[in-house]
């Protein structure tokens, strides 16, 4: 009996941090619907070569072939908004359940890590939108355009441009997973700097998946973040090794004093 009252509160806990969860992602979700116009218009912003008001655009219009399909442009970008703007608060729920059994230190590490994983999420998202989907997405429309003219779905559109952002704000955690790694003591600075040079050609492969077009040029633009981030992973590594030592300073013994 006493073995089940913890596993039974450990469940209701889990149930709470999961409803609050759910309820920050339904009202985020919502509050996004009011303004999912306004999020589609800045979301078209990058590929300035796009005419989403009326026919006959020079370069290209958005159009939709289907009768539900701008409905489910307007819900999947609303629900894609809720999730992100909910993500603070979700995070803070997940610490929230394991932190009872974190030590003070634990726990302070994990509440300094937070503001840091959001931050980077944004700065990718935010790299991603103002430098990689302009260049590429100009490139795609301007390619052939001379033989035919582009009419662009919507929906592949809006696929496009939040699978892109969505995957620069995961790459551009990697600082904070190589810093979080050296503090938990798994990866150590010297061992990440062995691969660096592996971590070149992890870049410009992700460069190629993660960017819509195959030309060199924007495939850098993503490749050459990514290696600029994992060398700050390694600095930030070695302050990470560098205040775990600091945190359990070596013991002299007796016979390792001088005289």
């Amino acid at each position: 009996m006493e073995r089940e009252l913890p596993f039974l509160q450990h469940l209701h806990e889990l149930r709470r941090r999961l409803i609050i969860s759910v309820l920050a992602v339904v009202v985020a979700t919502v509050a996004a619907f009011v303004f999912y116009e306004q999020i589609i218009q800045w979301l078209l912003l990058p590929a300035d070569d796009l005419s989403a008001s009326g026919a006959g655009g020079e370069n290209g219009n958005l159009v939709f072939i289907e009768l539900t399909e701008m409905l489910a442009v307007s819900i999947k970008v609303s629900l894609v908004t809720g999730l992100v703007a909910a993500f603070p608060v979700v995070l803070y729920q997940i610490i929230m359940f394991v932190a009872p059994g974190l030590t003070s230190k634990e726990k302070r590490h994990l509440f300094t890590f937070m503001p840091g994983v959001v931050l980077a999420f944004g700065a990718g998202v935010a790299f991603g939108y103002f430098v990689v989907i302009p260049p590429a997405f100009n490139f795609l429309l301007s390619w052939g355009n001379d033989i035919a003219t582009p009419t662009i779905r919507i929906s592949n559109y809006v696929n496009l441009v939040i699978m892109l952002l969505f995957w620069m704000g995961i790459v551009f955690e990697t600082p904070v997973v190589m810093f979080i790694l050296a503090k938990l003591g798994i990866v150590s600075p010297s061992g990440l700097a062995r691969w660096r040079r592996y971590w070149v050609v992890v870049a410009f492969i992700l460069g190629a998946l993660i960017t819509p077009t195959f030309d060199p040029v924007n495939q850098s633009l993503v490749a050459v973040p990514l290696i600029v981030l994992y060398e700050l992973g390694i600095l930030l590594a070695k302050v990470a090794a560098r205040q775990k030592s600091e945190s359990y300073p070596r013991i002299a013994t007796p016979g390792s004093r001088g005289g």
